[in-house]
């Protein structure tokens, strides 16, 4: 399917996407209020949107975590039955739907409980896909770049006034967290494609930002993940809109799809373009045309020009959303990004520190660059935990090309998630660190986080940068040595 690239006009608002057979915002409290729903890891990102938005509508909602936090003091402030799972063993009684946490095994007490009940029981993804069917569903779905696009649009239509509803997988402080009941008819999703969880989801306008490799220890290949986002895509009603970056992935995932498709691009003809970027006072300046027509110039303070394809989609949801051009440029201007993609934690000493998620190589490359040319440091140190055996034994060679950017790359040992021991026996840490330096990187195999903070503590010099990336808790390192240098510097 080839997508045409060019319109002649800006549509008006009212010509805009239309609302078509979207639910009313009464309809997710027809179906809940009332109603008990006992969630099993409920302190997860996800999880506690999802209570937080029954909560709204009327549910007894209670639930059950392994640790206690934030997350379930503000859950309890609001109303839900929290207890800690060594706390309480069994259901509570009356209890009518369980949903549970991907991350439960199939012999939790909590889903036994709920078997010899004979209770209906529901996934993460697939309650995500419920709660959408009673709202008018913005999914987005890709590689890489998710959790930074979803929070930015969830930002652009809450500036707007439309209060949405939205589960991040990641926090934002200017949305006051990873999650929100809101009063609106909007819910803005991160759409997983690991275990082709989104394929639970019902959304009216549905994103795909990237087709790349990824998660194949789940998907033999990368024409299997291009088939998973077509079936993501193809959930979306003929009166809906499917957004797609204009690469040939993704143009190939939409070969099957009845809705309206709209393409985006930071280079080359599709309906959405950025041009014409400056850098300027840390910030991308840049033009955006829809359809042939300039619609204006946009700034956007968060580093890195792969995050200019990030805010042309979410300025492209939102413009269909009906949000006025101003609001959105506004907004995109004031984001100041989501909690671990490039955050700062500040400057020690001369030392800048920046934690990030980045986990593949695709968006390794593209961060370490986009922190070299927004802080120009003397040198970039990156502190790197890969995350999952088969990932690193799968795509070993495309991680060795991803630290170019580096001065130094330590690595720290491999997260364990839901690896089989043959891959565990397969690849190492170490492995990583001799293809860098067969690339001509200098790189270290360090295993430990707190030796990573006493080598940085002692290596460091004022003109660093050091960032910890990786999706497992790398965080601790630099967290850790904000601590340390802050402590040196009051010593």
């Amino acid at each position: 399917m080839v997508v045409p690239a060019m319109v002649p006009t800006i549509p008006s608002p009212a010509a805009r996407l239309p609302a078509g057979a979207a639910p009313s915002p009464d309809s997710l409290a027809a179906a809940f209020a009332g109603r008990r729903v006992h969630f099993a890891g409920i302190g997860g990102s996800g999880m506690n949107g999802l209570a937080h938005m029954l909560l709204g509508a009327g549910a007894i909602v209670t639930g059950t975590d392994r640790e206690d936090s934030a997350i379930l003091t503000s859950l309890r402030e609001h109303g839900a039955a929290v207890a800690l799972e060594y706390e309480q063993r069994s259901l509570p009684v009356g209890v009518e739907l369980l949903v549970y946490s991907a991350a439960l095994k199939a012999d939790h007490p909590a889903l036994r409980e709920a078997q010899r009940r004979g209770l209906p029981t529901l996934k993460y993804a697939q309650m995500l896909g419920e709660i959408m069917r009673h709202k008018q569903g913005i999914a987005i779905a890709g590689t890489h770049g998710k959790s930074t696009t979803t929070a930015l649009t969830a930002y652009i239509l809450t500036r707007a006034g439309l209060d949405p509803s939205f589960v991040v997988g990641a926090s934002c402080r200017q949305l006051g967290g990873s999650a929100h009941a809101g009063r609106g008819n909007s819910f803005v999703v991160e759409a997983c494609e690991y275990d082709r969880s989104f394929h639970n989801l019902a959304p009216w306008i549905g994103a795909v930002l990237n087709v790349e490799e990824d998660h194949l220890d789940y998907y033999g290949n990368l024409s299997e993940i291009v088939e998973a986002f077509g079936g993501f895509l193809a959930r979306i009603p003929a009166a809906g809109l499917a957004l797609i970056q204009n690469t040939e992935s993704c143009q190939q995932a939409v070969a099957a799809v009845m809705a309206k498709v709209e393409t985006y691009a930071t280079s080359g003809p599709a309906h959405w373009t950025a041009h014409d970027v400056i850098q300027r006072d840390h910030q991308l300046d840049f033009a955006v045309r829809y359809q042939g027509n300039q619609l204006g110039r946009m700034r956007l303070r968060i580093p890195g020009r792969h995050n200019i394809g990030n805010a042309l989609a979410a300025a492209a949801i939102a413009w269909h959303c009906g949000v006025p051009w101003a609001v959105i440029t506004a907004a995109v201007g004031d984001f100041r990004g989501a909690g671990r993609r490039s955050e700062w934690l500040g400057c020690f000493k001369g030392i800048t520190l920046v934690d990030d998620y980045g986990h593949h190589p695709t968006e390794i490359r593209a961060t370490l660059a986009a922190l070299r040319e927004h802080y120009q440091p003397k040198r970039l140190i990156c502190v790197f935990q890969p995350h999952q055996y088969s990932r690193t034994r799968l795509l070993l060679e495309d991680f060795a090309r991803s630290f170019s950017a580096a001065d130094l790359t330590i690595v720290a040992e491999i997260y364990f998630v839901r690896d089989r021991q043959a891959d565990r026996a397969a690849i190492s840490a170490a492995t990583l660190v001799e293809r860098l330096e067969t690339q001509g990187r200098e790189a270290l195999y360090i295993p430990a986080f707190d030796h990573i903070v006493e080598h940085l503590a002692a290596a460091g010099r004022p003109g660093d940068l050091i960032v910890s990336m990786g999706a497992g808790p790398v965080w601790e390192v630099t967290h850790g040595l904000v601590r340390r240098l802050q402590s040196d510097s009051h010593a």
